[in-house]
């Protein structure tokens, strides 16, 4: 069991930074395949941004590709996120899965309770 913790959500106006972070309490998040999700009212969760284990590979959805950085560290994975649109404004969650990049939700075991972004125009 990995028990995710995200953080580093909260207002920005449109135009502005937020950087987000995952931990894991418990356990690394270091030998895992993380992704970064957001779940909009009324949509569905869709996929963010991932990286491997490794940081060898990382991926973007096409909507955040060039305003959005996925890295990490032995301890956390992190999300920057710049030139922030009053479109991203979601709950943000990251998730972890054994493998290689996907993204998928389904494809992640464990999630963490999330983290508010609200970009205001």
């Amino acid at each position: 069991q990995v028990q995710l913790v995200e953080s580093g959500g909260g207002l920005v106006q449109a135009g502005g930074s937020l950087r987000l972070s995952c931990a894991a309490s418990g356990r690394t998040v270091s030998s895992y395949t993380v992704g970064w999700f957001r779940q909009a009212p009324g949509k569905e969760r869709e996929f963010v941004a991932a990286i491997t284990w490794d940081s060898v590979y990382t991926d973007y959805a096409n909507p955040v590709a060039g305003r959005f950085t996925i890295s990490r560290d032995d301890a956390k994975v992190y999300l920057q996120m710049n030139s922030l649109k009053s479109e991203d404004t979601a709950i943000y969650y990251c998730a972890v899965r054994g493998g290689g990049l996907r993204n998928e939700f389904r494809s992640y075991a464990y999630w963490g309770q999330g983290t508010q972004v609200t970009v205001s125009s």
